[in-house]
């Protein structure tokens, strides 16, 4: 059942991600760096979300079962309370928070992928333990990009 309820929650997590990352994008379509690589960025996601909606019957998981809780369509955003009302007038200060919460998002699938990781080696499933091993690091990746955009963007934007 634990098993059900991580692969459950890092699918939704995921799926999150990648909406964040096809957002991040559009959003910012004229920075070509962003766009394009949060692009390149969400095929992993993409991916993560099959191959753990194939892993969820193992565990008892139906695709329906999936799907509950995904992310919005892309049209709508989600309002994020920390964000302060004046980042949407300032593209800059625009991108800085949204690739802030892009960060806060990776980092959160990245941890649920160590949970998971870590319940496929007690259960000695190789075949989950293989998917972790395979993906997780794809979502390091994607935190140290936000992570590298931040450092490289913000003393401009912060100090202009």
């Amino acid at each position: 059942m634990g098993m059900a309820i991580a692969l459950r929650e890092l699918h939704r997590s995921e799926g999150h991600l990648l909406h964040q990352l096809l957002a991040l994008g559009e959003r910012h379509r004229d920075e070509p760096e962003i766009h394009h690589v949060a692009g390149d960025l969400a095929t992993w996601s993409r991916e993560h979300v099959r191959e753990l909606a194939a892993t969820g019957p193992r565990y008892g998981l139906e695709p329906e079962d999936l799907s509950e809780g995904g992310p919005e369509p892309l049209g709508g955003t989600r309002e994020d309370p920390g964000e302060p009302l004046d980042t949407r007038s300032d593209p800059d200060l625009l991108l800085l928070a949204d690739l802030r919460r892009l960060y806060r998002m990776a980092a959160g699938v990245s941890v649920d992928w160590e949970l998971l990781g870590q319940g496929a080696q007690a259960l000695a499933d190789t075949e989950l333990l293989a998917l972790t091993r395979r993906c997780h690091p794809q979502t390091v990746r994607q935190m140290n990009w936000a992570d590298g955009m931040l450092k490289a963007l913000s003393p401009q934007v912060l100090s202009g």
